[in-house]
């Protein structure tokens, strides 16, 4: 937007950092055109429900249209904390509808620069937390990366991560999470990521092109017996010329008859090239095999460097030092850790071909009544993985590794 566009009073526009919350309803042309009174009655009930848990939570709406709704706050921490809150509430009345009558809103929340226009908010930060809205689920919240980084701790909250995603209009990718749990407000509709969502429909497309290379390699096999069959058909039918006429031919010897026995169907079932001829039957037998489906990926290797843990109320912040191997399309690990290397750690995760990493690690303490999970996302770019993300009670944990060239094969 120009710079010398200004407000109403007469003055430029004012830069301020802010909490942006956009929440938009889910199929709401669908809901309002199968009723539209008594999608209206619902929507404004719960409307007023919003309204009143924004203010008390300290916020302020400051646009409206039609079913979207943009809130501001001061603190990250009370934008979340409003917006579990209007995702409880509304709950609760939407399970005395039909599932299919139920107002749901989607959430979004991010934390960015915004530009005062008279009582408007316009800039980035308020696009993206738009975007961040239509990546929830219907009664969830997908929060910014910004976000995220303010709230760790201080909440207690579940988070899904996301990655970075890419959205329409937004230049940069935005790391995205979704709350998956609220203390004392049970679970919340959550997305899967896109590479966990992607898993099943690769396996799909690996076993279609595992069956068409089977059954194109059983085509070939038949076809190329059917020819070896009627080559052979062919030189046993060839009429014999009377001995009267050709004196000077003599009846082919015994080893010449062998010559034309059609190869083992093996071989030919792995050839490309025209049949041996009768004069050397074994001709071509060094041709071209079929290449191994096993491939090696780009990425293949190994990654080190160090997982650190961040500070919390009652823990200093920690650094370890661990590595993975990279396969194909896997990452996997396993170390110990801990003064005494008392704890084992073992890491599995995916990465796509885009660069996108999914890291899971599960911790295991003697003693300890349960492991710690850790879900981190990120990207592999380059030699470098970066990756981030948190324990199930909200402590926040940043993974970087570099490719080890001398152990890497």
């Amino acid at each position: 937007m120009p710079d010398d566009i200004e407000k109403p009073s007469g003055q430029s526009l004012v830069r301020k950092l802010a909490t942006i919350l956009s929440a938009d309803v889910a199929e709401f042309s669908r809901l309002m055109g199968e009723d539209e009174e008594g999608t209206l009655k619902t929507f404004r009930g719960h409307k007023q429900v919003f309204e009143s848990l924004v203010e008390g939570h300290r916020g302020r709406i400051f646009n409206t249209a039609g079913d979207a709704i943009l809130a501001e706050f001061a603190s990250a921490v009370e934008a979340v904390r409003c917006a579990t809150d209007i995702q409880a509430a509304l709950r609760t009345r939407n399970d005395q509808l039909p599932p299919n009558r139920q107002v749901r809103f989607r959430i979004g929340i991010n934390l960015g620069d915004v530009m005062l226009h008279g009582n408007d908010l316009l800039g980035d930060g308020v696009n993206v937390a738009a975007r961040l809205q239509t990546a929830a689920e219907p009664g969830g919240i997908c929060i910014s990366g910004s976000v995220h980084d303010q709230i760790t701790n201080k909440l207690s909250l579940s988070y899904q991560s996301l990655g970075e995603m890419s959205f329409k209009n937004i230049q940069v990718p935005v790391r995205t999470f979704s709350i998956t749990h609220a203390q004392g407000l049970g679970d919340l509709p959550s997305r899967k990521p896109r590479s966990m969502a992607s898993r099943s429909t690769k396996w799909i497309a690996a076993g279609l092109l595992l069956l068409v290379l089977l059954a194109g390699g059983a085509y070939w096999a038949f076809t190329a017996r059917d020819r070896s069959k009627a080559e052979h058909a062919g030189v046993i039918a060839t009429p014999v010329q009377p001995a009267a006429t050709t004196p000077a031919v003599s009846p082919p010897s015994q080893p010449e008859s062998k010559a034309v026995e059609a190869p083992p169907p093996v071989a030919l079932a792995v050839k490309t090239a025209p049949l041996p001829s009768q004069s050397n039957p074994h001709a071509g037998s060094g041709g071209t095999t079929v290449p191994s489906a096993k491939s090696s990926g780009r990425h293949d290797g190994v990654y080190s460097g160090q997982i650190c843990y961040a500070e919390t109320r009652k823990l200093p912040e920690r650094c370890y030092q661990a590595k993975g191997t990279i396969s194909g399309s896997k990452i996997s690990g396993q170390w110990m850790m801990g003064p005494e290397k008392r704890m084992s750690a073992v890491l599995t995760g995916d990465v796509s071909k885009s660069g996108e990493v999914t890291i899971q690690i599960v911790q295991r303490e003697p003693n300890a009544p349960r492991p710690g999970t850790i879900n981190l996302g990120g990207t592999l770019r380059g030699d470098l993985i970066d990756a981030s993300g948190s324990f199930l009670n909200g402590r926040r944990a940043t993974l970087t590794w570099h490719k080890d060239a001398a152990a890497s094969p």
